[in-house]
């Protein structure tokens, strides 16, 4: 018998891909075409998510905040808050106050990734988180509010107080795959259940806190930054869009290397690759920030999914509002890449779309 007869996973993979017609695979010619491609694709993202189901599990909601800490610091005042964003779900978030600045503010929400969620704002356990911070340049609720945003950095879901309390004790990094679990039971996702708790805490921020509206931005690292995409495709309340080192192609970068369970949504491929559902996010500005060498999401995938993502600007008649930043290193955030872009679009009373 023959021994020279081997299943390879990878190989089947990639058929399976081939077979795919995405059924929101954008190929508008005209800003009607696109308007009405979006119109159509935008409620079928939000029910993969899961975001139809909790809608209607929770309608009437409304989320409530409480505060627990207040530090005052030289340049920002910085406050732990828990805002209950389903009824048994306390989220715990850091609200950063910038002290010089006045009147109505843009938010910038910077979601994390895969770390502990103080490391946003600069907070660490042990010596490895402060030279993460300080070589990955992760303190990017510190960097928002330094630069005169009100910022607020929230758990995700999955992660620091929301983890199951068993895996805390054990020492997990996460519970990223019971939440996935249990959500499939649902009808849930990990990352809808992020989405939703971005949006409400947007609305708990324009009811309680000074903010703009009209000006409101999003961004993080890894998983902070696929947070970033699906929030603001979800959204249309977020303004201005930079997701650093997680915007690529599915097929390229979770398709077929190791990423955490979180990041699986039955069936997306069947509606759309990652530059499609970007492309839910256009004319708004989008800045995606890439690393060089990063082994998890390919820079030769991202500029891929890039290149289809600028066509749809193209057509949306807005080009100028697509950017692409890629950095000298490897899996990080690249400020450089981030705060010139948000500045130069939150400069606006609202974005002109």
């Amino acid at each position: 018998m023959s021994s020279s007869i081997r299943f390879n996973y990878r190989e089947h993979l990639k058929e399976l891909y081939k077979l795919v017609q995405p059924k929101f695979r954008f190929n508008a010619k005209s800003r009607e075409e696109f308007e009405e491609w979006q119109a159509s694709f935008r409620p079928k993202l939000k029910e993969v998510l899961g975001l139809i189901n909790m809608e209607e599990d929770l309608k009437g909601h409304v989320p409530r905040g409480e505060r627990i800490s207040v530090t005052e610091l030289d340049e920002y005042i910085r406050e732990k808050w828990y805002i209950w964003v389903e009824p048994t779900v306390p989220l715990a978030i850091w609200l950063l106050k910038p002290k010089r600045a006045s009147g109505r503010l843009p938010l910038v929400l910077t979601p994390h990734g895969h770390n502990h969620p103080d490391i946003y704002v600069g907070i660490w356990r042990n010596e490895q988180e402060r030279r993460s911070i300080e070589e990955g340049e992760r303190d990017i609720a510190v960097q928002s509010v330094m630069e005169g945003y009100m910022t607020i950095a929230p758990t995700s879901r999955g992660f620091g107080e929301t983890m199951d309390i068993m895996e805390s004790e054990e020492g997990a990094a996460s519970s990223c795959r019971s939440q996935l679990k249990h959500c499939l039971l649902l009808g849930r996702t990990p990352i809808g259940e992020r989405v939703w708790d971005i949006s409400r805490i947007i609305d708990w921020a324009i009811e309680n806190l000074n903010v703009d509206p009209g000006r409101i931005a999003i961004t993080g690292n890894s998983g902070g930054g696929t947070t970033s995409i699906y929030a603001a495709a979800c959204d249309e309340r977020i303004k201005v869009v930079v997701p650093s080192c997680s915007f690529c192609t599915f097929v390229g970068s979770i398709g077929v290397i190791r990423h955490c369970d979180c990041n699986y949504i039955p069936g997306i491929l069947r509606l759309g690759e990652m530059y499609d559902i970007a492309g839910l996010i256009a004319p708004r500005p989008f800045c995606a920030i890439a690393g060089k060498e990063d082994l998890i999401f390919p820079i030769e995938h991202v500029k891929k999914a890039f290149s289809e993502l600028k066509k749809i600007y193209e057509v949306a008649g807005f080009p100028e509002r697509c950017e692409l930043f890629i950095g000298d290193g490897g899996h990080r955030y690249y400020k450089a890449g981030a705060w010139p872009f948000i500045k130069k679009w939150l400069k606006y009373k609202v974005a002109p779309l």
